[in-house]
């Protein structure tokens, strides 16, 4: 989950904007999303903040808000930005890091949820004996790059007064990052939940930077296709609807709803307890005040630019976002209080 090879995204994007000639010759699929007819298909994958929606399925909310949603999930969360990027799907749940690289490379999207924010479940983890962000120097750290934790680590060392060239920077996917830490082939690990639990079983390891640190610094959103938005706002305000009402049948229903999302993630209802504090699920007002313009850590707009000025200089983005329309609070605000 919210991990991504920059050249399989890229790939999808340059499909997706008509910029690749032939289908068959650049890898680009030719089978889009049932946009046209009364279905939505909304993807997502494990995060415990985007688990609400398979509760929201299995309790038939969507249906009593008036839309038919077909859900896809994806165990490899890049798949599900390739699937967006492409339109196979009409709206996915992901990171503002991911939108703005696909919206870089030419993808039309638009922002319509807060889902979370990230508030303790990205961790930079490292073994017995180091005990701070400044221990790394020299030290080998691995991270999947381009994604919100190696974006956390670079706030974590700044603060430490490093950088990235005074440590040893691992590039590996997570799962295979979190699979080397735990095999002690590297001093830290960048990860997320829930695959921060199989780091943290490494004897002596301990998590040295979070999330929590950076307030506001890793939103997920849903996020649509721009033309969905344009020319179906009756249906996706349905699906707004819905994440609200979801929200507070689980305030409801507390111990079936960590049944069901806990199963979905493949752990144990105790270990997904642990993650509750980890990820805050954003409110109808918080979802507001972050959608609102302004120069603080909640606003959308500023967290856009920092984000988008860390995929530039890192060179993960040849070109800045266009932000103009990417976010649409309209969706939002009409949701019944």
């Amino acid at each position: 989950m919210r991990s991504r090879p920059l050249t399989r995204l890229l790939t999808a994007i340059l499909c997706a904007v008509g910029m690749l000639g032939v289908a068959s010759l650049s890898g680009c699929s030719e089978t889009g999303a049932s946009s046209a007819s009364g279905k939505i298909t909304i993807g997502f994958s494990a995060w415990p903040g985007w688990n609400v929606w398979q509760v929201a399925q299995e309790q038939g909310l969507f249906a009593k808000n008036g839309v038919e949603v077909e859900l896809k999930w994806f165990d490899v969360y890049t798949d599900s930005l390739n699937a967006l990027a492409t339109g196979a799907i009409d709206a996915n749940s992901q990171t503002l890091n991911d939108t703005l690289m696909s919206v870089s490379g030419g993808a039309k999207q638009t922002v319509v949820l807060v889902n979370d924010n990230s508030t303790g479940n990205d961790k930079i983890i490292a073994r017995e004996g180091i005990t701070g962000v400044a221990d790394l120097k020299g030290k080998k750290v691995a991270v999947e790059q381009g994604t919100v934790d190696h974006y956390l680590l670079l706030l974590a060392l700044a603060e430490a007064k490093l950088t990235e060239k005074d440590i040893e920077l691992v590039p590996m996917a997570t799962d295979a990052a979190v699979a080397a830490f735990a095999g002690g082939k590297v001093d830290a690990v960048g990860a997320f939940a829930p695959f921060t639990t199989t780091a943290l079983e490494r004897p002596g390891s301990r998590a040295i930077a979070t999330s929590a640190e950076f307030p506001g610094a890793i939103p997920d959103h849903l996020v649509f296709k721009a033309d969905v938005v344009r020319d179906r706002p009756q249906v996706v305000q349905g699906v707004v609807n819905t994440w609200f009402q979801t929200l507070a049948w689980i305030k409801e229903n507390r111990d079936g709803a960590v049944g069901i999302m806990a199963k979905r993630n493949g752990v144990t209802v105790e270990d997904y307890k642990t993650y509750d504090s980890g990820t805050t699920i954003f409110t109808r007002q918080q979802n507001i005040d972050a959608f609102t313009p302004g120069t603080t850590p909640q606003h959308l707009n500023h967290q856009a630019r920092l984000a988008a000025d860390f995929l530039t200089s890192t060179g993960l983005a040849k070109n800045p976002p266009n932000l103009d329309g990417l976010f649409n609070d309209t969706f939002v605000k009409a949701v019944p209080e």
